[in-house]
């Protein structure tokens, strides 16, 4: 009975210490996570100076975001929906910030990234919403590929 016990921790260890090489040697949680967190603050930084190409620049061309208006694809189509709702005055309407970011792997070259965005000022009431976006590492770094913001 001990010899079992024994085989089935040591099978346990190994299984666990297979899953933790596996994951290093693509997502870096540091690296990667802080090269993420680095892109949302230039993003609300662009947003905040009125700059919406920098906001864009977060996203791969063929990227798609699910909105209140539902599925939106590719840049174009999201800097649209940007210019149809909060830059319908050719500058955001409210300043931007992210909360309760949270960046996760799902694979050595995908993320997820969760949190809240906050909305405020421009004399109207404070707007926050939830998102999920998945990126991936590309040639430029880490891109969106989705966006989904509610």
């Amino acid at each position: 009975m001990t010899r079992r016990v024994l085989l089935v921790v040591a099978s346990l260890v190994a299984i666990g210490c297979a899953g933790q090489m596996r994951s290093g040697s693509g997502f870096n949680r540091s690296r990667d996570a802080a090269a993420i967190q680095a892109i949302f603050d230039t993003t609300a930084e662009g947003w905040n100076r009125g700059e919406l190409p920098v906001y864009l620049s977060a996203y791969v061309d063929s990227a798609t975001a699910m909105g209140s208006t539902g599925l939106v694809r590719g840049v174009n189509g999201i800097e649209g929906q940007m210019r149809a709702g909060f830059w319908r005055t050719g500058r955001p309407l409210q300043q931007l910030s992210f909360d309760h970011l949270e960046i996760r792997p799902i694979g050595p070259d995908q993320a997820i990234a969760t949190g809240q965005f906050i909305l405020t000022g421009g004399g109207r009431p404070v707007r926050t919403g939830w998102f999920t976006t998945i990126w991936v590492r590309t040639p430029r770094g880490w891109r969106m590929v989705h966006d989904h913001s509610s």
